[in-house]
């Protein structure tokens, strides 16, 4: 007999399953996820949907980034399966008959949402194209980017009622934005794992600004996205060079970028000649770079297991002090933008996921009544819910025990049919043997 097939790779199993029992989607380790949706599928544009795209890669790695929407789906087919997927933020994109880009960031199961008017956004590629030096992707996508944000709260001093949302939405849409991504920890969370930026700027509210200024101030926001990008410093361009080189060796096995040393009779003479092509210590501006900061980063290496033998061994030949030291390391950041770039502007906030009681709206402004009038909408609306659901529910329950009731009957009369229909074969047979007899 065949053995019988495990499925260990897309099934809960032994190799699925964490050492403490913990499932790899657990609700203990799993992160923010993201669903990048554009409304109406062919009805936003090319540029909207490549925008979507580019979301998308600026998500990643807790996105969707290969999923497929038609024109047919609504907001409910999304959120019926974002509980089972784990998604916990909704970024909806969408077009309006008078043509304007709307997006909607909702926070999932149970609100708050943010809308927002798109009012000028870039491509990723139009960004590529500006660039004298583009930088692709490739491994900068594998780990979440860092969050900066710059200017959500707006300071204390100035008159309450020019700002341009009250100050526990700010504090509200602040904690949303914050929680996109994974939290991280200075001191246990790698350098070498942060690789990109996200950074979100505010506008300064005009009436911060300037103090005799009346008009309504937007609520704006500028995002950015960067790479960052880390070189040694101190470094000639010859040495820096080699050091490309032989990364590129290691990685693509190419010898591409290596320096052509066939005319030196040392390596010594590409160093430190001046005259070499890309070597030589000429002046100090060459070992230079167009950087943004200069930080010093500790390299810490990690501490090889050894057998006693071996670690005697390294003792005697190297010293203990090459193994798992820290050395402080001068290196230039640079940040290289990456796209896309989206200019927001906050329109309405509501409860629940895109439907709910308006709890800010840019334009339309209400009185006391007005608001005490809505919330007595909103109650009565909550009341009937809740009364529908109850109905419901003994409904769904009386049909659950008339069902059994009727099954009950249905076994009965059947069980009294089979009976009947063994009694009268028994007096046949009865009757056949008795003629026979």
């Amino acid at each position: 007999m065949a053995r019988r097939r495990h499925k260990k790779r897309t099934h809960v199993g032994a190799l699925n399953r964490s050492s403490n029992g913990v499932l790899p989607n657990s609700s203990a380790i799993r992160g923010p996820k993201t669903l990048v949706v554009r409304m109406g599928a062919g009805d936003v544009g090319s540029s909207v949907s490549q925008l979507v795209k580019d979301v998308r890669n600026m998500m990643e790695p807790g996105t969707a980034s290969r999923l497929k929407e038609r024109k047919s789906n609504r907001l409910r087919d999304y959120t019926t399966m974002a509980g089972p997927l784990g998604v916990t933020h909704l970024l909806l994109f969408s077009r309006s008959s008078t043509g304007n880009t709307n997006l909607r960031l909702a926070l999932f199961p149970r609100g708050p949402t943010l809308h927002f008017r798109v009012e000028r956004y870039s491509l990723c590629k139009d960004v590529r194209k500006a660039m004298k030096h583009p930088k692709g992707g490739g491994k900068d996508y594998l780990s979440s980017p860092l969050l900066v944000m710059n200017n959500f709260i707006s300071p204390e001093e100035g008159d309450q009622s020019k700002r341009s949302v009250p100050k526990h939405l700010e504090t509200l849409s602040t904690t949303i934005f914050q929680s996109l991504f994974p939290s991280i920890s200075p001191q246990s969370t790698p350098l070498s794992s942060i690789r990109r930026v996200l950074l979100l700027d505010r506008q300064v509210p005009e009436s911060t600004a300037t103090k005799d200024s009346t008009e309504d101030n937007p609520y704006v926001i500028n995002l950015r996205h960067f790479a960052i990008v880390t070189k040694p410093m101190g470094l000639s361009r010859g040495i820096r060079r080699i050091n490309a080189a032989a990364r590129t060796l290691k990685e693509h096995a190419s010898s591409k970028g290596l320096p052509n040393l066939g005319k030196l009779e040392d390596v010594a003479d590409y160093i430190l000649d001046p005259s070499a092509v890309g070597g030589g210590f000429t002046s100090g501006s060459e070992s230079e770079m167009d950087t943004d900061a200069e930080i010093e980063v500790v390299n810490v290496n990690r501490k090889k297991v050894l057998s006693r033998k071996q670690a005697e061994e390294a003792r005697k030949s190297e010293g203990d002090s090459q193994h798992g030291g820290t050395e402080a390391q001068k290196r230039a950041v640079k940040l290289i933008e990456l796209g896309p770039r989206i200019t927001l502007r906050m329109t309405k906030v509501e409860e629940g996921v895109c439907g709910g009681k308006v709890m800010w709206h840019e334009y339309l402004s209400k009185s006391e009544d007005q608001i005490q009038q809505m919330e007595r909408v909103w109650e009565t609306r909550k009341r009937d819910k809740a009364e529908r659901k109850r109905v419901q529910k003994e409904n769904v329950e009386k049909k659950r025990v008339s069902k059994a009731s009727n099954k009950v009957a249905t076994d009965d009369v059947q069980e009294g049919a089979q009976n009947d229909n063994d009694s009268n074969d028994s007096e046949s047979w009865d009757d056949e043997i008795s003629e026979t007899g």
